[in-house]
């Protein structure tokens, strides 16, 4: 199914989940679907920990096995958004739930419960103190919700004296929680003690009925006043959550006036939905999409609208609209808004739209703006957020195709008089998430009626094998190829919309490989041993002798080919950790045991040269029909894997399998030698960025006398530009030989630009020879790698190869 302009593979929709009540998997996505507008608010920027009941919560009599699930599983979709935090086993990827698309991924799963903490992530990944503190109030032996309640009037009052006004969740499993809102300037370990002194408090005036001890021994008959809630590190179950309990009941915000009902009881899932309100809404009030917008403005010192409501406006019926001003700030430009969800979304283009296909502009994400932004013109006094002129420079209504968080295609027509005209755009992120997040804005092609239409090339079948007589395939000798003839072609870094907009100019229907998370490997075939290098021209055929020693099916003509060293794990999946394992070894027995433990596979993806002569110029299509033909009898660890025609269907899988990515290709291109082709584009799930180690920050605590962080750099034209700091994703044997292989390189000069002090002041300084991988958020604008994490050595890559991955 299509959900907010996501494709989501639902299964299995029948399936009962809560025996009880006979409620099913269907029934599940169908509430939280509905319940989203109200949900949301409340999780979005926080990391959620789920409680997954795949098989059915059971019965009072036989309950079913949930587990927890902290970090991502492998296949989750790529579009979920995922945030890192460290713990002692090492970084787990957390989701965020901020749409629809990924809240009903959760149920699919079976993620019944929601969990998140009292804290939030800050937009750049930081995060931030809580902005709200909780009581869980928890009914002992022999008291329930009408005690529950009466605790919580009493909290009430307290919390209303030191400012604070809490508003109440009946749990849906015992209890009742109460929020107040935090204003954002105290930490987790503060608003801990202020709920704890709290809690004593009120067991000092009502020892009879309250408890604020953790002892279990001490609950019968009284409510315990879970202050630990508001730790850092723990988590509560999200307002509007189901419960895996054997009735399908919610964690339900109430009013204080139904606290009061002597009857209180949880409520349905099914009752929930009839509650048209957010009772809890004022908690997380500031935390609306217009939130930003605000932040920035103060009504009365300027003429542009100022609501109340961060929320935004209730949506409307027709056509969407939208807005481009002429901006006359600090630098003219031009704000494209358009309205979606009760807000107008909006993004700042330097140039303005492009005139015509052949060009595009870059468009910067703003914060989104109120719906009555959509005919303000007028002069933003100096001093003021975005001081200047601004006038309308056309405004209308847009039909929408694609609405993705990286991908945005809509047909705009302005006003009769206006210059925009009819014209369809493709807003396309290439950086960064959010405000200030990077887009192209291109001009798509239409027909004389407005109509899509396709930019021109022909589409080639997949099937195609070659048939071109000057490059049939012989058995006949083949000189050995020279070291330029194997320098591979290498793929830029793309995100799917940047690829689905380039497959739209190549016509349509582009050429998509799984990306193997290995290492290079150009195959130099004599008719009957394969011979490896590496990209940069390293001789590995006596590393991989699973490859090298044996015959693998590839025929008697000579050829030679492109393609990928890959070591699966127990799930067949490519791990490159575990590749690491056979990268570093040159010693024969060393190298027979691991290729024992660890064997590697040779996936193929292309052909450079068949029977002595070169078929680089040959479109790829006919260069892969001559690959299938070479391959036709090859067996073992050689693999030629399928290709897609499908972007989205392609990023898809990969993701389901825990793959690292996908390649998509122009399926006419040429092979060319060393270059970083706009013809191939790379799309990853993680963020991966190749570094040059530069320096050392010894450890501290458990990692004195080893190491605590490893300082890298990119290269650039000015020299070796600093990239951060890398601390985590170490193993104790990845530690021992990093420290083992640079020992021999210390230096006693800084090898990099732009070192803050802080991280240059116990540096222990290295020759900048070693090339590495990081898997990383994002770049910070000053150039930083952002949470990054160890991936592992490079010894097939040198320094000079390191490229900047936008």
């Amino acid at each position: 199914m299509r959900i907010g302009g996501r494709r989501l593979r639902l299964s299995n929709l029948d399936k009962v989940l809560y025996p009880e009540t006979g409620t099913t998997k269907g029934e599940v996505i169908d509430y939280y679907s509905r319940v989203a507008p109200l949900l949301l608010p409340h999780v979005a920027d926080r990391p959620v920990t789920r409680k997954r009941w795949p098989d059915g919560v059971g019965t009072d009599a036989s309950p079913g096995e949930p587990f927890f699930a902290k970090a991502l599983e492998p296949g989750a979709p790529a579009w979920v958004r995922r945030l890192s935090i460290d713990h002692s086993s090492g970084a787990k990827d957390y989701p965020l739930v901020d749409d629809l698309p990924t809240l009903v991924y959760l149920a699919q799963v079976a993620s019944l419960e929601l969990h998140v903490p009292q804290w939030r992530f800050s937009g750049d990944g930081e995060r931030q103190n809580p902005d709200r503190l909780v009581l869980d109030l928890d009914p002992g032996p022999g008291v329930g919700l009408v005690e529950c309640a009466e605790v919580a009037r009493w909290a009430r009052a307290i919390l209303q004296d030191i400012g604070l006004d809490p508003l109440p969740v009946t749990s849906g499993s015992k209890g009742i929680h109460l929020y107040a809102r935090l204003d954002g300037r105290q930490s987790s370990d503060a608003a801990s003690a202020v709920a704890r002194e709290l809690a004593r408090a009120i067991e000092a005036d009502h020892p009879d009925l309250v408890v604020s001890q953790m002892s279990r021994a001490a609950r019968p008959g009284k409510v315990f006043i879970d202050w630990s809630q508001n730790n850092g590190a723990k988590t509560t179950i999200a307002p509007y959550s189901l419960r895996g309990r054997p009735h399908p009941y919610v964690a339900a915000p109430r009013t204080w006036a139904e606290l009061d009902d002597p009857h209180l009881r949880h409520l349905l899932f099914t009752e929930v939905l009839e509650r048209p309100d957010d009772p809890l809404a004022p908690v997380d009030a500031t935390h609306g999409p217009l939130r930003a917008y605000l932040a920035k403005r103060t009504a009365g010192k300027t003429p542009e609208p100022v609501p109340e409501n961060p929320h935004g406006t209730p949506a409307r019926e027709g056509l969407a609209r939208f807005v481009i001003q002429e901006h006359h700030a600090s630098r003219l430009h031009w704000d494209l808004r358009l309205e979606r969800d009760g807000v107008l979304v909006s993004w700042a283009v330097p140039k303005g739209v492009p005139s015509t296909t052949a060009k595009n502009s870059l468009a910067v994400m703003t914060e989104d703006h109120p719906l009555p932004y959509l005919d303000f013109a007028g002069e933003i006094p100096r001093g003021e957020y975005g001081a200047g002129t601004m006038t309308v420079w056309d405004t209308g209504t847009y039909e929408l195709e694609k609405w993705r968080d990286d991908e945005v295609i809509a047909t705009l027509e302005g006003r009769g008089d206006g210059p925009l005209g009819r014209v369809r755009l493709a807003l396309i992120r290439t950086e960064g998430r959010g405000e200030k997040s990077q887009w192209l804005l291109h001009r798509m092609k239409t027909d004389a009626d407005g109509r899509p239409q396709s930019d021109g090339a022909p589409v080639v079948p997949r099937d195609h094998r070659s048939t071109s007589p000057e490059v049939a395939i012989s058995s006949a000798p083949a000189a050995p190829p020279t070291a330029a003839e194997l320098t591979p072609m290498l793929a830029r870094s793309a995100t799917a919309g940047m690829a689905r907009a380039a497959a739209e100019r190549w016509g349509g229907t582009p050429w998509v490989e799984m990306k193997w998370d290995g290492i290079r490997g150009m195959g130099i075939w004599d008719g009957e041993r394969l011979q490896l290098r590496s990209r940069n021209g390293v001789d590995l055929t006596a590393a991989y002798p699973e490859l090298t020693s044996v015959h693998l099916g590839l025929g008697r003509t000579p050829a030679v080919f492109d393609g990928e060293i890959v070591a699966l794990d127990e799930q067949g999946r490519p791990s490159f950790p575990l590749l690491q394992k056979r990268m570093n070894l040159a010693k024969p027995r060393e190298i027979a045991h691991e290729a024992e433990r660890t064997p590697v596979h040779l996936y193929l993806f292309d052909v450079l040269s068949v029977g002595g002569r070169d078929v680089a110029s040959l479109p790829l299509f006919e260069r892969r029909g001559m690959l299938e033909t070479l391959a036709e009898e090859a067996g073992g660890p050689v693999v030629v894997p399928p290709v897609f025609d499908d972007v989205d269907a392609a990023v898809s899988t990969s993701g389901r399998f825990g793959l690292e990515g996908i390649v998509v290709k122009d399926p006419g291109s040429i092979y060319r030698r060393g270059v970083r082709s706009e013809q191939w584009l790379k799309v990853k799930h993680s963020r991966t960025q190749e570094v040059v180690i530069g320096g050392i920050r010894p450890g501290k605590g458990n990692r004195e006398g080893s190491i605590g962080s490893l300082l890298v750099g990119i290269p650039t034209e000015r020299g070796l530009q600093y990239a951060g700091r890398v601390g985590s994703g170490f193993g104790e044997r990845t530690l021992a030989r990093l420290t083992e292989v640079l020992e021999p390189l210390h230096a006693d000069t800084n090898p990099f630009i732009g070192v803050p002090a802080a991280d240059a002041r116990d540096a222990l300084w290295v020759q900048p020879t070693l090339v590495a991988e990081v898997e990383f958020a994002e770049f910070t604008p000053g150039g930083i790698l952002r949470q990054a994490r160890w991936r592992g050595l490079r010894p097939d890559k040198s320094p000079a190869e390191v490229v900047h991955e936008n």
